[in-house]
């Protein structure tokens, strides 16, 4: 089970708040009630630093329906005492991958790649000129299903080209949610997101092909050489030493309450070299979060 007492113990602000009481009880086929909420929030920022909305009570009842259903539970009284029993490791990761947002896709928030190829590559590249093997490393903080890092493999490679070959280049894709770490790893999507890919990039680095009956798009092995995926949880311990040059963490601070937002941002400061940059999501700021980076573009920071 995951180690309760490195996550934050105090409650977030917006659990306190008094939620709509058409929100609970009613005609539903399980019966959900404020209490059920209350410990199903509180053990996911307990667990994830995440902080669910009050608004966000529908989505907790329509996911873990599901999962009522599946367990063959009779309502939210067992599943919130199973949750709070000792066997309970493999359900906790149901409930975190369940609970967790993944919305991504390939080149999302394009000015964050363009950046990467025309100013972050091109520095390293002069920063390291007369080194016979370079070390390179990017890391996608919160990978979701994968889109993120890849989209970076296909810019290092297209802007490096065969002086590549010469790096000891690596990328690290990490995100709480092991299903989709295990999707970021197989690297085949279905093919109508892969729309975002251009399309010379795409016949370069991708194939077409058909999974069980359905059209998807394969990443290539040249990319998937680079990407390594792992499951992380940005609130524990990190086993990897650093320092990055880049780090891609867009819209993933917007779940954590200002306390994990400040320790995450902290560790990234620590894990990047000096000089190294962070690239947030388009709702994302550091304003009044930390002191330790300087705007470099829009939701790009430089570590001072």
């Amino acid at each position: 089970m995951t180690d309760r007492s490195t996550a934050p113990t105090t409650e977030p602000e917006t659990l306190r708040r008094t939620l709509p009481a058409a929100v609970f009880g009613g005609a539903r086929e399980f019966h959900f009630e404020r209490h059920h909420f209350d410990l199903i929030a509180g053990l996911l920022y307990q667990l994830a630093g995440i902080a669910l909305a009050p608004h966000k009570a529908e989505m907790v009842y329509a996911r873990l329906a599901r999962r009522l259903r599946e367990l063959r539970l009779p309502d939210f009284d067992a599943y919130c005492a199973l949750l709070q029993s000792d066997d309970v490791t493999d359900e906790i990761g149901f409930l975190v991958n369940a609970l967790t947002t993944n919305l991504t896709s390939f080149y999302r928030e394009s000015h964050h790649f363009d950046f990467l190829a025309s100013t972050v590559l091109p520095e390293l590249r002069a920063l390291n000129a007369h080194q016979p093997k370079p070390r390179l490393r990017l890391w996608s903080a919160g990978c979701s299903s994968g889109p993120e890092p890849y989209s970076m493999a296909m810019v290092l490679v297209s802007t490096m080209g065969a002086e590549l070959r010469r790096w000891d280049a690596r990328i690290l894709a990490t995100d709480i949610d092991t299903h989709m770490v295990e999707t970021a790893r197989r690297g085949i999507y279905p093919l109508s997101g892969a729309t975002g890919i251009p399309p010379q990039v795409r016949q370069r680095f991708t194939t077409d092909t058909r999974l069980e009956g359905e059209p998807v798009v394969a990443m290539g092995e040249e990319l998937k050489r680079l990407v390594t995926v792992k499951p992380l949880n940005l609130l524990e311990h990190w086993p990897m030493s650093g320092p990055f040059d880049a780090i891609f963490c867009r819209n993933v601070l917007i779940y954590f309450d200002r306390r994990g937002r400040m320790q995450v941002i902290e560790n990234f400061a620590r894990m990047l070299r000096p000089g190294g940059y962070l690239f947030l999501g388009h709702s994302e700021s550091l304003y009044g979060v930390s002191n330790l980076f300087r705007q470099a573009g829009p939701t790009i920071y430089r570590r001072d």
